[in-house]
């Protein structure tokens, strides 16, 4: 045998050096890839927990945000009431005073005119602080806005139509203060003694 030619058919360590690392390095790919998978769906499971996290928070301020509002529009809701009665006083004393007429005394028409101007005042100066008055005379019945106080029967409005408000009702920012008290229409009742129609023509 040929020394020669045996040490030309063994291969020799070093006559493939880039085989040798892809193999090498074949398991690190995998690892590292399986290691970007992994990482990527952890970033994938913290940016949905920032999302919902940053959307309730969104919610939370939101919602302070209302209760804030609520409590800036309503924290005067009493003191509100309370002057709601001043202005019914005002109002159940400028109807007090007779209606106007010719020889009466100047000074009956100069407190009426002075009562009036005063009433005028006063509620556009509620309004303009968000409280109103509405009077409802006329409108159908709302048990959220109206207390009925009596029921009237009437030919000349359909039931269940405010035909007289005693009081008109009052909202502080679209929220009830005082509700109008009011006569409701019913309809009539029939009457028990009606004359019994004639009898038909007897038949010729």
């Amino acid at each position: 045998m040929n020394t020669q030619d045996s040490f030309s058919e063994s291969p020799s360590p070093d006559a493939h050096p880039a085989a040798a690392a892809e193999a090498a390095a074949a398991p690190d790919q995998a690892d590292l890839a399986a290691r970007v998978a992994t990482l990527e769906a952890e970033l994938g499971e913290v940016r949905d927990r920032w999302i919902r996290s940053e959307a309730e928070i969104a919610n939370v301020r939101a919602r302070a945000r209302r209760d804030v509002d609520e409590t800036r529009q309503y924290a005067v809701q009493k003191f509100a009431r309370d002057v709601v009665e001043a202005a019914e006083n005002l109002k159940r004393g400028l109807d007090s005073i007779p209606p106007a007429h010719d020889g009466e005394p100047e000074i009956v028409a100069r407190l009426r005119d002075g009562f009036a101007g005063v009433e005028r005042s006063f509620v556009a100066l509620l309004e303009r602080n968000g409280i109103r008055r509405d009077d409802p005379t006329g409108a159908s019945y709302d048990a959220n806005l109206h207390q009925a106080m009596a029921e009237q029967e009437s030919t000349e409005h359909p039931p269940g139509t405010v035909i007289q408000a005693w009081t008109a009702a009052w909202t502080l920012n679209g929220r009830l203060l005082r509700p109008a008290m009011v006569v409701v229409s019913k309809a009539p009742a029939p009457e028990l003694n009606a004359p019994a129609p004639p009898p038909p023509p007897p038949p010729e």
